[in-house]
């Protein structure tokens, strides 16, 4: 944490699965005193895994700003140099079923509803559900020098959940989407603002500033901006990240999955047919 920062609270992220754990820290520039700007600072080597006790402590860290602090503005960072999050604990997340609707998209339906400006500073690189979280806060400020984002997961064959998909239809272009999904391009920087994917290039110190430009403090002073955003992503919300949204999707692919591989053992007969009527 930087000297010019005071401490508000730390919270323990418990060791989950292979993961040892570490803390989630809450602090508010000393200058100005009352500035409502609050830094959520991530720490759990080696790379900010997203497991089940990381989710829950940060949902823990959301709703004590909300109900114990002023509105402001809430950024969330990294303490590790090299990472803002590598994203899933894939093999404890996917042999959990209580995982994905309750903790992580609880997660990501808490951001992209919150009733303050969220801001994700990646520090270092957001590959996958580390990316994912970015995309369900309000901006993005990306360190122009270090660290990649992308959505990797056609490189080791685990396609995308719906709820995963549904974040970059919303923000990304169509050609931004279909980079990231079937390119699984790594984007720096400088790209990745071209892109659209991130809003800004910086630090710490341009993060305030741009938050000083576009008054960001102000926003929520009406009490309707976690409404308004429920309002913009709605058909994310409701449609992907409940529980029964969830369900409901996880039984429409479980079908398009099971079609699928119908379709291909009917193709690979008819190829067969065709081949044996020829000798």
């Amino acid at each position: 944490m930087a000297a010019d920062q005071k401490t508000l609270f730390t919270l323990p992220i418990a060791p989950s699965g292979s993961q040892p754990g570490g803390t989630l820290t809450c602090s508010t520039p000393t200058t100005p005193s009352n500035s409502r700007i609050y830094i959520l600072t991530l720490s759990s080597p080696p790379d900010n895994r997203l497991t089940d006790t990381c989710c829950t402590t940060l949902l823990s860290a959301l709703d004590l700003l909300e109900f114990s602090y002023p509105p402001g503005v809430v950024i969330t960072t990294s303490s590790l140099p090299k990472f803002f999050s590598n994203g899933l604990d894939l093999q404890n997340a996917l042999s959990d079923p209580f995982f994905l609707p309750h903790r992580l998209y609880a997660l990501f339906r808490r951001y992209l509803t919150y009733p303050m400006p969220t801001i994700a500073l990646l520090n270092g690189h957001a590959f996958a559900g580390g990316l994912m979280l970015a995309m369900h806060m309000d901006y993005r400020v990306m360190n122009p020098a270090r660290g990649y984002v992308c959505v990797n997961e056609l490189d080791f064959g685990v396609p995308l959940k719906p709820a995963m998909s549904a974040i970059f239809r919303a923000k990304c272009t169509p050609q931004t989407y279909r980079t990231l999904v079937l390119e699984a391009h790594r984007f720096g920087g400088a790209e990745a603002m071209e892109a659209g994917i991130v809003d800004v290039t910086g630090d710490l110190a341009e993060t305030m500033e741009w938050i000083k430009e576009k008054k960001l403090t102000d926003k929520c002073k009406s009490g309707i901006y976690g409404l308004m955003k429920m309002e913009m992503y709605r058909e994310t919300v409701e449609g992907y990240l409940t529980p029964e949204g969830h369900a409901r999707e996880e039984e429409r692919v479980r079908r398009q999955v099971e079609a699928e591989e119908k379709r291909k053992e009917a193709g690979k007969r008819e190829v067969k047919a065709v081949l044996s009527s020829k000798l």
